[in-house]
């Protein structure tokens, strides 16, 4: 009778087909809703009905591992997930209640994104290209009031548009503007408005060919609203 209490509370061996449980844009995310920091409000139990406890792991159909990951009531603390021809998927870390930090990577083993949670947000985020080259990057101050810094990328891996914070106190940015082969398009100083829920243009901006020579440069509007 005790043996078959314990055999009760061991975790059930749970099968999938990776083709029904990884998006094309998001992975393999079934196991986000377990992790608190980032506002996951899903528990999950053994056979027996109990909340989940220590490490446990889930498989593929064909027996390949799909996911490990240690459990406390219920909650994922730490995991790994693997596609099926045994690339790692995503890895998951929750060092405190505040923190978490996820890396999700391609299935040809190249990294996907990078995204640093703070108090349940998104404080940093990168994410690349299949080929490995960077496609975008986003940070925020710590409470998640204002973005720091932006920049978007060409498939070649040039920059695309860069937006830098300049100025904490007003929220003075700097934007830049580029052309696929890497040549400055624009640049010029931003404000940003919370009342109009935008960037503004400040002072002057410079426009540029493609190789670089100055083509004009003229006076920002106020009511030049700019969103990202």
């Amino acid at each position: 009778m005790i043996a078959q209490r314990f055999a009760d509370q061991v975790p059930q061996i749970r099968r999938y087909y990776q083709k029904d449980i990884c998006d094309t844009v998001e992975g393999i995310k079934m196991y986000n809703k377990l992790l608190d920091a980032i506002g996951g409000d899903s528990i999950t139990y053994n056979k027996a009905g109990y909340n989940l406890q220590g490490w446990n792991e889930d498989y593929y159909m064909s027996g390949k591992l799909l996911h490990r990951g240690y459990y406390i009531d219920g909650k994922v603390i730490v995991f790994k997930n693997f596609f099926e021809n045994g690339q790692c998927e995503r890895t998951v870390v929750n060092p405190d209640p505040l923190r978490c930090n996820m890396e999700i990577f391609y299935e040809n083993g190249k990294p996907r994104k990078q995204i640093y949670y703070y108090n349940g947000l998104p404080q940093k985020k990168y994410e690349y290209f299949n080929n490995g080259l960077p496609k975008y990057i986003e940070e925020n101050e710590k409470e998640m009031q204002y973005v720091t810094l932006k920049k978007n990328f060409y498939s070649n891996g040039q920059p695309q548009i860069t937006l830098e914070l300049t100025d904490e106190k007003i929220k003075k940015y700097k934007m830049s503007d580029y052309y696929p082969n890497g040549q400055l398009k624009s640049e010029g100083n931003l404000i940003y408005s919370s009342d109009k829920k935008g960037f503004l243009r400040e002072g002057t901006w410079n426009y540029y060919d493609q190789t670089g020579k100055s083509k004009k440069s003229t006076k920002a509007s106020s009511e030049d609203v700019i969103t990202f």
